[in-house]
């Protein structure tokens, strides 16, 4: 478990609300209308804000970043609101001179390393920040959790579904904090669709469709002498050797199944997971999934253009597909012709969200308020410091490592079914496939890690 230093100068204090009730009350017709959220939300947040108990701050935690590209770089700059980052960790020398130029200050810069191990040695890191290509993502997490090092993890959470039940059982039996980088689960306008889904405000839910936006094809690429600033071997990692190709790293990494899983992983693991979160089951019993393209040969391997059709033990179905103007499902176009989110399909309505819009087909959907005895989620507005609170107070985040791993699955599940190209059946509870294709598909769920970079390699 993490152990934050004494309160020194320059303690964390986390960002508090300002807004007087009074002053909320009598500009709210405003605020509703910038934000699009409905006025009696606003004032339920507001209200949860002003009795909020927050966990008194201990000092600054030490946080290392490992992984420099531009993600990580963000996430490491929003992490330096609420802790110092002490240190810096790429295998590409030139994101990794960036980095600690990026985190210097006038009293410090960051410790630059080239090896995630020596980065868990250090008695001064207390968080970790996973920003690394996702075929990393497992072996930093557990590596982390056997230091007691608390961990903010890039999504998906892991590459395979094998791999999430280590991570779940690495997080637990270390007893860190681990926060999945979803950070959809902490925007006020997904938590309230969920929640009004969730309370029958469309009716009995029959479908959930997902608009993702399409993935690269190109290709054939050729091989190049590796770049003097990159450790190839020990990027690639656990993946198979091959020789280099620019358009394997950094980037575009993301549509190579070999490192990920194309946008089914990379956008898939925020709209799939509000879809997990509304429809409140951990995962769909029927998979197929028709590809609209193929690869081309000797280029990108994921699947840039894509239909997936998920089906749940209560009936709901999920339908995902890459951004085209038909729905998922085959019925109506998206409104206001939206190329990316979320539309719920009720019995008595439906409710279409994304990270600038949530509109509903009756305006009562959205304006009635909820009862006080409705189904309500975890409350969080800001995914980063929700992190660190819980950091702090050493509660379970919005998004620990379980429900990163299950909304990661939904996401590995439609993956599978591309690559096969076959109709599955998943058990949730035993995470195996079943029925005809089992054996097939079952090899999907787990991928051959190369040597050395197998579980071991963690620690």
């Amino acid at each position: 478990m993490s152990s934050l230093p004494p309160a020194r100068t320059g303690q964390y204090s986390p960002p508090k609300f300002h807004v007087s009730r009074r002053s909320f009350l009598r500009h709210c017709g405003a605020v509703a209308a910038l934000t699009g959220l409905p006025a009696w939300f606003l004032e339920r947040e507001l209200a949860a804000a002003e009795t909020s108990s927050r966990p008194a701050p201990v000092g600054r935690p030490g946080i290392a970043l490992i992984g420099c590209g531009g993600q990580g770089r963000r996430d490491a700059a929003n992490a330096a609101s609420f802790g110092d980052v002490v240190a810096v960790c790429d295998v590409d020398d030139d994101r990794l001179a960036s980095a600690v130029k990026q985190f210097a200050n006038e009293e410090k810069k960051p410790v630059g390393y080239t090896d995630f191990r020596r980065v868990l040695e250090q008695r001064d890191v207390h968080v970790v920040i996973n920003g690394t290509p996702d075929h990393w993502h497992t072996l930093i997490n557990i590596a982390a959790a056997r230091a007691g090092k608390d961990v903010y993890a890039e999504k998906p959470l892991t590459l395979t579904i094998d791999e999430g039940r280590h991570v779940v059982a690495a997080v637990r039996k270390a007893g860190i904090i681990l926060q999945t980088g979803t950070q959809q689960r902490s925007s006020q306008r997904f938590r309230l669709a969920c929640e009004l889904v969730r309370n029958g405000r469309i009716g009995k839910l029959q479908e959930a469709n997902v608009w993702l936006p399409a993935g690269l094809r190109e290709g054939p690429f050729k091989s190049e002498p590796v770049p003097a600033y990159l450790n190839w071997d020990y990027w690639l990692g656990q993946a198979p050797q091959v020789e280099y190709v620019p358009q394997r790293c950094r980037g575009r990494f993301r549509f190579w199944y070999d490192y990920s899983g194309g946008t089914m992983t990379d956008w898939g693991a925020h709209h799939n997971d509000i879809a997990y979160w509304a429809i409140g089951l951990i995962a769909p019993r029927d998979i197929e999934a028709e590809a609209l393209v193929e690869p081309i040969p000797g280029g990108y391997t994921a699947h840039s253009e894509y239909k997936v059709r998920y089906r749940y033990e209560n009936g709901v179905r999920l339908n995902i597909a890459t951004t085209t103007d038909e729905n998922p499902s085959g019925a109506k176009t998206k409104p206001d012709g939206q190329r990316n989110g979320i539309r719920f399909v009720g019995t008595e309505g439906w409710i279409w969200v994304n990270r600038e819009q949530l509109t509903a087909s009756e305006p009562e959907i959205l304006k009635a308020p909820l009862a006080a005895n409705a189904v309500r989620l975890y409350q969080s507005s800001n995914h980063m410091e929700n992190f660190f609170d819980c950091v702090q107070s050493r509660k379970p985040p919005i998004c620990d490592a379980e429900t990163g791993h299950r909304s990661a699955t939904m996401c590995h599940l439609g993956s599978i079914a591309l690559r096969t190209g076959l109709k599955l059946t998943w058990d949730a509870q035993r995470e195996r496939f079943t029925g005809e294709h089992a054996t097939v598909a079952n090899r999907h769920v787990a991928r051959e890690m190369r040597k050395p970079y197998g579980l071991g390699f963690a620690g």
